[in-house]
């Protein structure tokens, strides 16, 4: 010990010598602290490459659509009318046109009589229920952004086989939050989804209605 105050004095004179401390609770704190973060509390934390990284979405990138579309209708309805009408109509008196005045017309066959009755019955009723399901994935296209970020999608698809021959297209407006990290969305988080859905070949030729049934089923006279 005696050594260590002489070195001290020799090296700095009268002066106090003190020794390094290591601990914290003497450090000043930073101004500010960013907290604690993968980046710098991890050993295992390392950076994605920039090939890797998810990139912004931008005009004519590729999403992926996942279409889900189940509804069920029903509808019931019950009418019934009835209706009971009589007349009874007696022509009492009549005139007639002589030497330039009018003059009663006597009735020597009586008085005309008109009487009627009607009964009028009617009644209806109508059980309606629709069913109807569609699922499948495609792709879309990013046609344009909107200024508060909404992506306008569309997408379009053929599919042939022989002589069948399916076309799809659809078109809608999705937030960006909807879209998943992989770049899928579900058709319930598009707003103005709109689905076209085509078939063409000899199976549709051979369930289609002609022309005829279609005018008929239209205008339906009876």
């Amino acid at each position: 010990m005696n050594w260590i105050v002489g070195l001290g004095m020799a090296c700095g004179g009268a002066g106090v010598v003190t020794a390094q401390d290591g601990s914290l609770f003497l450090q000043p704190a930073p101004a500010t602290h960013p907290g604690l973060t993968l980046e710098n509390s991890s050993f295992l934390f390392r950076q994605l490459p920039p090939e890797a990284r998810p990139r912004e979405l931008e005009k004519n990138d590729i999403i992926t659509v996942v279409v889900d579309f189940r509804s069920r209708f029903l509808s019931e309805g019950d009418a019934e009318s009835r209706k009971t009408a009589s007349l009874t109509a007696v022509l009492a008196d009549w005139i007639k046109l002589e030497s330039g005045s009018i003059k009663p017309a006597p009735q020597s066959d009586g008085d005309p009589t008109i009487s009627g009755t009607l009964n009028s019955q009617y009644r209806a009723e109508a059980d309606v229920e629709l069913r109807d399901s569609l699922s499948f994935r495609m792709a879309a296209k990013i046609v344009d952004i909107r200024p508060n970020g909404n992506l306008v999608i569309e997408g379009h698809q053929t599919i042939r086989n022989n002589e069948e021959r399916w076309r799809i297209s659809l078109t809608g407006v999705v937030r960006r939050e909807a879209i998943q990290a992989d770049r899928t969305v579900s058709s319930d988080a598009i707003y103005d989804f709109d689905v076209d859905k085509e078939e063409l070949g000899q199976v549709r030729d051979g369930y289609s209605r002609g022309w005829l049934a279609r005018w008929y089923d239209r205008f339906k006279p009876i």
